[in-house]
């Protein structure tokens, strides 16, 4: 290979890495596709709205995507792919397998979107519109949403793994946890405030019921009555996959769920131990009282959630699984 096609190659290599980076920079702004896909948002609200019709618990589920993707490694929706030879995505790190569902929601969505504007909408944006339109469909609050995200290229399970807070998490790791991405306790309480719809596995509260801290006791924050109909659902030997609901209305948005934290009706751990300790615990009694004051700090919370970008190479991908093939055709010269 002569000297020139080496550097040619290197050159064109460079060139392309170059341009994918700094797309996967560009600011995100409201509004990003109204000249490229205008009815994006729409499309997006319209899928969200009949999958939640056929299946109420949809919501919640394609809602914890932006939180489980946008804190590893950005909001990239490295979360979205799947396991290939060469490698092991997120979806079965520690805090996603068995747990997260309705990731053919999400398809439906890029399905759509790719007849309407193939190629322009990216898996990211996906995840946040279909969050914010989970919320609003849900009785929530709605906002206007920052877009212009890229696709990762690799997912890699050790980095779910390695950040992702179990449900067994107390407020002094979560608080730690959010202030590494300048997030507040104030955030991380109105963010926790996402369980107000939703489900949760036994797997997740067991030890809870029977062993809290390695006391062969159960959580004594649980309120007595909450706690016998707890026993019932989730027996020490019963299947770990059963479900309950995270607070009294599971399928509306509403500050229901920060009454109960009161009242000791936090299914979870890390929702109970917000109002065990000091720092969370004023929060939760505002929200508790005010539930516009905890609709606006949501918004403000998902707004910053939805900013976190490590500006890593990325892409639009054409099926929200899998990253596009890549071939590079290069003549080269002996």
């Amino acid at each position: 290979m002569t000297s020139f096609v080496i550097f040619f190659v290197v050159v064109v290599i460079t060139f392309v890495l170059h341009a994918i980076t700094v797309s996967a920079a560009t600011p995100l702004l409201p509004g990003f596709y109204s000249e490229t896909c205008p009815k994006a948002e729409s499309i997006v609200r319209n899928v969200m709205r009949n999958a939640m019709i056929r299946e109420p618990r949809a919501g919640a589920s394609v809602m914890r995507f932006q939180f489980h993707d946008c804190f590893v490694n950005g909001c990239d929706a490295s979360l979205l792919l799947d396991d290939t030879p060469t490698m092991k995505g997120e979806k079965e790190g520690l805090s996603n397998i068995n747990s997260l569902r309705s990731f053919e929601v999400v398809d439906e969505v890029k399905a759509e979107l790719e007849k309407a504007c193939p190629g322009v909408v990216s898996c990211a944006d996906i995840i946040i519109m279909a969050a914010r339109d989970a919320v609003a469909l849900s009785g929530g609050p709605d906002w206007e949403v920052k877009l212009g995200r890229k696709d990762s290229l690799i997912a890699r399970i050790e980095d779910s793994d390695d950040i992702m807070p179990s449900p067994r998490a107390n407020a002094s790791f979560l608080i730690d946890l959010f202030a590494r991405f300048n997030l507040s306790v104030k955030d991380l309480v109105a963010l926790s405030g996402s369980h107000s719809i939703g489900q949760g596995r036994c797997f997740s509260i067991v030890y809870r019921l029977y062993n809290q801290s390695g006391t062969g006791k159960p959580d004594p924050a649980i309120n007595p009555e909450f706690r016998e109909k707890l026993y019932k659902l989730c027996p020490l030997d019963g299947d770990q996959n059963v479900t309950g609901n995270l607070d009294a209305t599971p399928t509306i948005f509403d500050n229901v769920y920060f009454k109960g934290l009161v009242g000791g009706l936090g299914f979870l751990n890390s929702d109970q131990t917000l109002f065990t300790f000091p720092q969370t615990r004023p929060y939760v009694k505002l929200f508790s009282k005010n539930q516009d004051a905890f609709f606006d700090a949501f918004v403000e919370s998902m707004i910053k959630l939805g900013n976190l970008q490590t500006g890593e190479p990325g892409e639009i991908r054409n099926n929200c699984r899998v990253v596009n093939s890549r071939p590079i055709n290069i003549l080269f010269e002996a």
